[in-house]
């Protein structure tokens, strides 16, 4: 399975793992102090960026496999991992496979829904999708105005004049050419419920990490994913929404290099 990445960096191993939509570059917020200590592989999930899309059934379980396989034949087996949003429900999922990945920040997690949390959730993403498809070739003009940035980015950053114009552009861009986008959004929301890890089964350091102001995955849903990883760390990100290393790239990368030092 040929998967697109990126390296940065020397030193211990750290994989990236992005979210729905994006693409290696939605880490450029803390890849230089990341790539500063570690050597940092960000990668394009099968069907987003310049990854190719996966033949057959695309879900958490399949995504899971490519990526196990990616690091198998670049030998990153047991390597760090980091994942936001999608990125963040499939590296719990490798840890819960075990022997795949090391040290595991998991930073708002998809997955944890109950009821109607489901449906609000493909609505949500359904929208954006839209509305990138829509204003791709409008999106540089729109972008240059902080009123408007702020619009766009209202349900998945509760700071987004943080967020340069060229940022969100590439985000709007990569989702509107996601070639796995609807695909994934439909296995997401028929998936089975999430399955964890028993407490004081022998593993690595897990941190979940959850913005008080997520409007996508809702902070109540953090309790059921404690639930399910009980020996994992709960770190709250006040003042940030879906996206912490967008909100809050200075904290996200001590917290990462902390729960990944040896």
């Amino acid at each position: 399975m040929l998967i697109n990445y990126v390296r940065r960096g020397e030193g211990k191993p750290l994989l990236l793992v992005h979210g729905l939509g994006s693409n290696w570059r939605s880490w450029r917020t803390v890849l230089k102090p990341l790539a500063a200590e570690r050597s940092v592989t960000a990668i394009d999930l099968p069907g987003f960026g310049k990854s190719p899309s996966l033949p057959g059934e695309v879900s958490i379980r399949t995504m899971s496999d490519a990526v196990s396989q990616f690091l198998r034949e670049h030998e990153l087996l047991g390597t760090d991992a980091v994942g936001s949003s999608l990125g963040a429900q499939l590296v719990l999922e490798l840890a819960r496979r075990g022997g795949v990945v090391g040290a595991v920040v998991s930073l708002g997690p998809l997955g944890f829904w109950a009821g109607w949390e489901r449906q609000a959730y493909w609505a949500s993403a359904c929208f954006w999708w839209r509305m990138a498809r829509l204003m791709r070739h409008s999106m540089p003009a729109i972008a240059t105005h902080e009123w408007s940035r702020g619009l766009l980015l209202a349900q998945l950053s509760a700071r987004p004049e943080l967020l340069s114009a060229s940022h969100l552009v590439e985000e709007m861009r990569s989702c509107a050419a996601s070639a796995s986008f609807g695909a994934m959004l439909g296995g997401l929301v028929r998936a089975a419920p999430m399955e964890g890890i028993a407490a004081g089964r022998p593993g690595k350091r897990l941190v979940i990490g959850w913005g008080r102001s997520d409007r996508i995955c809702l902070p109540r849903q953090a309790e059921r994913a404690q639930r399910l990883f009980p020996d994992a760390r709960l770190h709250w990100f006040e003042r940030c929404g879906h996206y912490p290393h967008w909100d809050a790239p200075e904290e996200t990368a001590r917290l990462i290099l902390k729960t990944t030092a040896d």
